[in-house]
This record gives C-alpha cells, sequence and structure tokens, in this order.
C-alpha cells in the first residue's frame, strides 16, 4: 500500500508559473464584476504596479453558510493563518504566505480582484482531485497503442462541470478534519460511479494511490486573497477488471462524465491537463 504521508508535502512550484491563465483579465463567473487588468510581467507581487487597485467582490450567497468564513478583515475575528486552524487546513503547500491588512495574499500574484470570490475559505481552499485511468482497449480486449508514438492509450473518468461546461477530473473539497483519501474516493463516487453490490471493491481500489501533484490550482475562482490548492493522486485499473468495469453516472455537480483517451490535445477546467500529463508520464504512456 502506498505511504500516504507524502500526499502532505508541498510539490514546489514558484510563483508566477501559472502566470494566472484562468483567473485573469475576465469578468468574474457568475457575477458582473470585471477583474482589474493584470498584465504578464504584473503578477508577481514583487513588481511595482502602483496603479493595481482591484474591485473587492465576496458572493453574496456564501454569507453565513457552514462551510465558509466569516467576512475579513475583522476586530474580533482572527484567523490562524499559514497552520491549522481548528479543523481548518490554512496552510499552503507553497510554504508561509503573506498577510497584508488583516488578509491572506495569494502565493502566485496578483488575480485582477480581491475579496474571497465565491470561495468558502480565505487563503488556500484544500480540493483533492482521484485521476481514475485504464488501459484503452479495443474489442478484443487487446490495449491500444499510439500509431506515432507506439505507447500505450491511457483512458481517465472526466466529468463535465456544470458550473463553466469544462471537462475536469472528478474531485472535490476537503471537508473540515477530513482525511483527504477520504475526499478522494467520496468525490469520485459522488460524480461519476453508479454501483450498489460493488461497494467493497471500489474501497479497495481506493486504498492504492499514486502521487501525482501537491499545489496551486489555477482556477477562474482564485482572488488575491482565496485560491484552490489541490491534492492529486492516480488510481489505476490495470486489467480494467475493477472500477473500469463500473456504470459512469454523472453527479449532482457535473453535466456529464465519460471515459476520456489522454494526450496532448486533452484540454481541461484549470491546470488540470498539467496534472493528467504527470500521470501519462510516470505510466510511460501516450500524451
Amino acid at each position: 500500500m502506498t505511504n500516504l504521508k507524502f500526499v502532505m508535502m508541498a510539490s514546489m512550484v514558484k510563483p508566477g508559473v501559472f502566470r494566472h491563465v484562468m483567473c485573469r483579465n475576465s469578468m468574474y463567473p457568475r457575477s458582473g464584476v470585471l477583474r482589474f487588468p493584470v498584465a504578464d510581467e504584473q503578477v508577481f507581487w514583487s513588481e511595482p504596479y502602483a496603479e493595481y487597485c482591484p474591485p473587492s467582490y465576496t458572493a453574496p450567497h456564501i454569507g453565513g453558510q457552514v462551510w465558509a468564513d466569516a467576512p475579513l478583515p475583522s476586530e474580533t475575528i482572527q484567523p490562524k493563518w499559514n497552520q491549522n486552524d481548528g479543523q481548518v487546513n490554512r496552510e499552503s503547500f507553497h510554504g508561509a504566505y503573506e498577510v497584508r491588512d488583516g488578509l491572506p495574499r495569494n502565493p502566485i500574484g496578483r488575480t485582477g480582484l480581491s475579496g474571497r470570490g465565491s470561495l468558502g475559505r480565505w487563503g488556500p481552499n484544500h480540493a483533492a482531485d482521484p485521476i481514475v485511468t485504464r488501459w484503452k482497449r479495443d474489442a478484443n480486449g487487446q490495449i491500444v497503442a499510439n500509431a506515432a508514438t507506439g505507447k500505450n492509450i491511457l483512458q481517465m473518468v472526466a466529468i463535465q462541470r456544470s458550473d463553466n461546461k469544462l471537462w475536469a477530473i472528478p474531485g472535490g473539497m476537503v471537508d473540515p478534519g477530513e482525511n483527504v483519501t477520504v475526499t478522494l474516493k467520496r468525490e469520485f463516487t459522488e460524480e461519476a460511479l453508479n454501483f450498489t453490490d460493488k461497494a467493497n471493491m471500489v474501497e479497495k481500489f481506493f486504498k492504492e494511490g499514486l502521487h501525482i501533484y501537491s499545489g496551486y490550482v489555477d482556477d477562474f475562482r482564485n482572488t488575491d486573497n482565496a485560491w484552490m490548492e489541490t491534492t492529486a493522486l492516480n488510481f489505476h485499473d490495470e486489467d480494467g477488471s475493477q472500477v473500469g468495469q463500473l456504470e459512469l453516472v454523472a453527479g449532482d455537480d457535473a453535466s456529464n462524465v465519460r471515459w476520456t483517451d489522454v494526450d496532448g490535445s486533452l484540454k481541461l477546467h484549470a491546470n488540470h491537463s498539467d496534472i493528467v500529463r504527470d500521470v501519462a508520464i510516470k505510466r510511460g504512456a501516450h500524451w
């Protein structure tokens, strides 16, 4: 069984790597709030940008929700930044983030928007992404290789998100105090599976995970003060006899679900394509 202690280790990514492709120079989703312009060379906090004046936006619907933080800054509420705050994990995989004027600062850089947007937590919002894979097979059950590279073709379970219609890894948020391995299994079964008599097999399948990535996600909901981070593990059905045989059914947060061929042309939500590419590399598969 894989030692899962390393799951919580940081996968070091230098600030600015993602350049906030998804969360810059656009209208914030499900709002009329336009982000303040941020060019590539202005992403880094270390770069002077005297004119930078991002609007502040926190979605009204998250007010008072049990899964959401209270408004900040506040004289009475003082979150414990860069550590476990009760059952809420406020640590970042990228080390200690700055806190300015009582608010955490996005470790990757400027996004053109302050506030919390539609995210529940100030600072890092932790998710878990299970990349479930199998080998593509022909009608005779033989593994299919790519004609150009000669490498076997991987397939992954992908869901179509209902919020932006992009295909994605079927992950979700880590509940307060929840072990990330529990989140991985829960989110995948809720988002993609329909099973009744295979619970023991599914339980066993999700005990074997290959760590792929822990870190920042270039999510379209990110702001200067709230951002997504994830832990991604690959669960591989080598002979296709386990999860690879189960019926796929889209959950409440998905419009569709399918087995998708993995290759370099795959376009996914946020930086999910980068994560899936690493799976293909680790499995020696076609990309």
